[in-house]
C-alpha cells in the first residue's frame, strides 16, 4: 500500500517481519493508522502471543490512531478452508479491548472477559461493517436487502456475509 510500511513475514514487502516476534521495531506512540487486511486472522494461535501482538499495536499505536483491521467472517468458508486462520476476530472480541466497556460489564455483573483491563490496552470499537457474499446477492435476486436483515440471516446461515471490516481508535 502506497503511504505505508508493508510488513509481511514472507515475500517481498518493504519490511519482512515475523509479527510474532517481539517486540516490534517501531517506537511506541509513533504510528497514526495500521492497515491489518486480512492478516490478524492468520497470527497469534496462542493467546498469550495474541495477547503480545495486541499490546504491541497498542504501544506502537498514536494517541486516537486508527487501526483498520478486514478478517474473514467466522461464518464464511473462506475463515474455515484456509489452515493458515488460526483465530477468528469478531467485533464483540475486539470489543473486549475497551476499557470503558470492560467497566460497564463489570459494574453490571456481566460475565464478558474485560481484556482491556488485564492486558492494559484500551481500543474503541468504532465501525464495524460486514461485506455480504456473492450467496447471499444471489439469494436476494436482485432485491436490495438491508444491513438488518444481512445481519440477521447471517446469524441463521453460513456464507451469507463474507468479511467484517472493521475500525478501533487507541485511547490513551
Amino acid at each position: 500500500m502506497d503511504g505505508y510500511v508493508n510488513v509481511d513475514k514472507y515475500g517481498s514487502p518493504d519490511l519482512r517481519l515475523d509479527l510474532e516476534t517481539f517486540p516490534w521495531p517501531w517506537d511506541s506512540n509513533s504510528v497514526a493508522k495500521i492497515e491489518m487486511i486480512h492478516v490478524l486472522e492468520h497470527l497469534g494461535q496462542h493467546v498469550d502471543v495474541y495477547r503480545q501482538i495486541i499490546q504491541e499495536i497498542y504501544r506502537i499505536s498514536q494517541p486516537q490512531a486508527l487501526v483498520h483491521i478486514v478478517v474473514p467472517h467466522h461464518r464464511h468458508d473462506d475463515m474455515l478452508h484456509d489452515p493458515t486462520h488460526v483465530r477468528t476476530i469478531t467485533p464483540m472480541g475486539l470489543s473486549m479491548f475497551s476499557q470503558a466497556l470492560n467497566r460497564q460489564w463489570q459494574a453490571s455483573g456481566a460475565a464478558n472477559t474485560p481484556l482491556g483491563m488485564y492486558w492494559e490496552v484500551d481500543f474503541a470499537l468504532k465501525e464495524t461493517h460486514y461485506v455480504p457474499s456473492e450467496l447471499w446477492h444471489q439469494w436476494k435476486q436482485g432485491r436490495s436487502g438491508t444491513d438488518l436483515e444481512l445481519l440477521q440471516q447471517g446469524t441463521l446461515y453460513n456464507n451469507l456475509i463474507q468479511e467484517v471490516d472493521m475500525t478501533l481508535v487507541a485511547v490513551k
